[in-house]
C-alpha cells in the first residue's frame, strides 16, 4: 500500500493540541462540591456511565483520525512489466581438425582455448538463440540455433578432434560457413551473427570459400571472423597406442597458416570483424568485443495501476464521529 498525500498528516497536530486544551479547559471548569470529609465517597462504587464519561469525545477523536488517514488516499498499487526482446540468431562454427591440437594456447592447446571461450560467451547471453557447427574436411551442425543453453554446453563438452567424431580431416572453410548460413536463412531475427573460427585455410570441401561467403552475403548473415594461433613452423601432437594398448604422443613438425586475407574479406563484406588471436588467452578479449557489439535489445514498458483505498476509512471516521456525537448528546451527556 503507498500514501497519494502524506502531507495530510499534518492535520493530527492540531488535532493533538485542541485534544490537549479540551482536556485542560473540563479540568478547570468542572463543577465542584465541598464536603467535611470524603470517607462516605470512597466507599461509593462509580456506575458504568460514569466509567464511559470520555467515550464520546474518545470516539470523536478516532473518527477524525480515521478521516485524516482517509485524506492521504491510501492506495494499492498493481505494476505490470512487458518486455520486449529482440534476440540474436548466432551460430558458432568451430574449427576442429588436427591442428586446433596444437599447444601454444592454454588451458592446454587451440581447441580447449577456443571450447572454454565459447562455454564463457554462452553463459553470458540470455534471449538468444545459438547454434553449434563443427567442421575440418567435412562439416555439420552439432546443435541447431536454441535457447536451450545447457544443452550447447553439454555438447560443447564432448567436441573432441576430426578422427574422434569420424569425419575426415583437413579445413572446409567454404563448407563449413555455407552450412553455418544454411542454420540461419530462415530466421526471424533482426540480427543474424556467424562467429567463424579456424586456424587454417581452405584445402579441403566440395564448396570453395567464395561461393560460401556470397550465400552468407546473400541471407544477410553478419561474420566475425577469428584466426586461431600463431603462423609459422611448430609441432602438432599425434597420438598412437604402443604394443601394450598405451596411449603414446609423439609430436612432428607443422606449418601453421592461417588465411587472414580470406578471413578479413568474410568479415568486412558482412559488416562484421576480423580478430586474430594469437596470444594464449587472447581468445576471451575477442569474444568479449563481439559481446559488446552484438547486444540483445530489450524494451521494458511499465505499467501501474493505483487502487484508491480510502473509501471505507473514511465511512469508519464518520461513523465513530458521529457516534460519539450521538452518545455525548445522549445518555453520555454531562450535566451540569
Amino acid at each position: 500500500m503507498t500514501i497519494h498525500s502524506p502531507l495530510a498528516y499534518w492535520l493530527i497536530l492540531p488535532l493533538v493540541a485542541v485534544v490537549i486544551w479540551v482536556l485542560w479547559h473540563k479540568r478547570t471548569k468542572t463543577p465542584t462540591l465541598q464536603f467535611g470529609t470524603v470517607q462516605v465517597l470512597k466507599t461509593v462504587t462509580p456506575s458504568l456511565r460514569t466509567r464511559l464519561l470520555n467515550v464520546p469525545m474518545l470516539l470523536k477523536v478516532l473518527g477524525i483520525v480515521f478521516a485524516i488517514f482517509a485524506l492521504s488516499r491510501p492506495q494499492e498499487m498493481n505494476t505490470k512489466i512487458k518486455k520486449n526482446v529482440e534476440g540474436i540468431d548466432i551460430v558458432i562454427a568451430l574449427d576442429i581438425s588436427d591442428s586446433m591440437l596444437i599447444e601454444d594456447m592454454k588451458p592446454l592447446n587451440r581447441l580447449e582455448a577456443a571450447k572454454e571461450t565459447i562455454k564463457q560467451f554462452i553463459s553470458g547471453r540470455s534471449s538468444d538463440r545459438i547454434g553449434l557447427v563443427i567442421f575440418a574436411g567435412e562439416s555439420f551442425t552439432l546443435v541447431p540455433p536454441t535457447l536451450d543453453y545447457q544443452l550447447i554446453l553439454s555438447r560443447v563438452d564432448e567436441i573432441t578432434t576430426a578422427a574422434s567424431a569420424r569425419i575426415k580431416d583437413g579445413t572446409a572453410l567454404g563448407v563449413a560457413l555455407a552450412n553455418a548460413a544454411g542454420r540461419l536463412k530462415d530466421s526471424q531475427a533482426k540480427s543474424r551473427v556467424v562467429i567463424f573460427m579456424t586456424d587454417g585455410e581452405n584445402n579441403s570441401g566440395t564448396i570453395d570459400p567464395e561461393t560460401g561467403l556470397e550465400i552468407a552475403k546473400g541471407y544477410g548473415i553478419k561474420i566475425y571472423s577469428i584466426g586461431i594461433g600463431k603462423d609459422g613452423p611448430t609441432r602438432i601432437p599425434i597420438y598412437s597406442r604402443d604394443i601394450f594398448g598405451q596411449k603414446v604422443k609423439t609430436y612432428q613438425p607443422f606449418d601453421s597458416t592461417v588465411n587472414e586475407d580470406l578471413l578479413g574479406r568474410m568479415a568486412s563484406q558482412t559488416g562484421g570483424k576480423y580478430y586474430r588471436a594469437s596470444k594464449e588467452d587472447s581468445l576471451k578479449g575477442v569474444f568479449k568485443d563481439i559481446d559488446s557489439l552484438e547486444k540483445t535489445k530489450i524494451d521494458i514498458n511499465k505499467f501501474t495501476n493505483y487502487t484508491e483505498k480510502y473509501p471505507p476509512y473514511l465511512v469508519l471516521g464518520i461513523i465513530l464521529y458521529l457516534a460519539g456525537l450521538l452518545l455525548g448528546r445522549t445518555w453520555l451527556r454531562r450535566v451540569p
